[in-house]
């Protein structure tokens, strides 16, 4: 099996199955254009949620009255978007934070506590280094189209229960942003 066809069965099969929720508060943040993708793919497959983001210090999913990003369909546990998913949630269960006194992106895994799939990535290394590099090339290139102010709000959020597994110069593009 190719390590990309192993990464996305163990995200339907662990996710799936998994009962800790990180579709609920959530709020993924996204880019414009992720925003306009979305759309059409809501309208192009006939989906219909009204207004089905939140524009505040960045753009996000609108939660639903429960607290679930509204394209979480509680009866599969799956996405209704999962091809065209926000950045971040494509990047799961990687995330990151930005030192501005290194001028270092940092990278982190979540714990195996509050998401199962990490537990199977950390203990198979080439499907973490596979998954890395999907998620570095897409949270790089969320970070050029952020708004320095949807930047700056982001980082703010805490990202609890994580471990740091790499750093890296970060462009000066976006340190500028900050």
């Amino acid at each position: 099996m190719r390590v990309e066809d192993e990464r996305q069965k163990n995200f339907f099969n662990i996710c799936g199955t998994c009962k800790i929720d990180c579709c609920w508060n959530a709020r993924p943040p996204i880019t414009e254009k992720r925003e306009k993708i979305i759309l059409e793919y809501l309208k192009a497959y006939g989906i219909r949620i009204e207004n089905p983001f939140e524009h505040a210090e960045y753009t996000f999913p609108r939660e639903t009255s429960e607290g679930y990003c509204v394209f979480y369909d509680k009866a599969t546990r799956k996405c209704i978007v999962h091809s065209v998913k926000p950045e971040t949630c494509v990047a799961g269960p990687v995330t990151f934070d930005i030192n501005t006194k290194t001028g270092k992106i940092e990278w982190y895994l979540k714990m195996e506590k509050i998401c199962p799939l990490a537990g199977v990535m950390y203990s198979d290394k080439a499907l973490l280094a596979k998954h890395f590099e999907a998620a570095r090339k897409e949270i790089l290139q969320f970070m050029r189209e952020l708004t320095p102010k949807a930047l700056k709000a982001i980082l703010k959020r805490e990202e609890p229960d994580t471990f740091k597994i790499g750093e890296e110069e970060i462009e000066g593009e976006v340190l500028n942003k900050l």
